[in-house]
C-alpha cells in the first residue's frame, strides 16, 4: 500500500501549523510563559520568528509551521512510497 504524498502533506501541514504552532501561539498570549520554551526553540529553527507574545508573531510562527509541516509530510510518504512494496 502506498501513501497519498498530497493528503499526507496537507495533513502534516494542518496538523503542526494550527496544532503546534497557532495552538501554542495563542496560549502563550492568554497565558503568559506558557509554551515559552518550545516557541523559542521554534524560534531559533524559523528565521523571521520570534517567539513573543504577540498576534502578528503567532502567524508568522503558524505560516513556517503549516510549510514546513506540509514539506515534512510530503517526505514522509515521498520515502516510504519509495520502499513499500505494490
Amino acid at each position: 500500500m502506498k501513501l497519498d504524498v498530497k493528503a499526507l502533506a496537507l495533513t502534516g501541514g494542518l496538523i503542526w501549523g494550527i496544532l503546534a504552532m497557532f495552538l501554542s501561539g495563542v496560549a502563550n498570549l492568554i497565558w503568559s510563559g506558557y509554551a515559552q520554551g518550545f516557541l523559542d526553540v521554534m524560534a531559533s529553527v524559523y528565521p523571521g520568528y520570534n517567539a513573543t507574545a504577540s498576534f502578528g508573531q503567532v502567524i508568522i510562527g503558524t505560516l513556517y509551521g503549516v510549510v514546513d509541516g506540509a514539506i515534512a509530510g510530503a517526505l514522509f510518504a515521498w520515502v516510504y512510497n519509495c520502499f513499500a512494496q505494490d
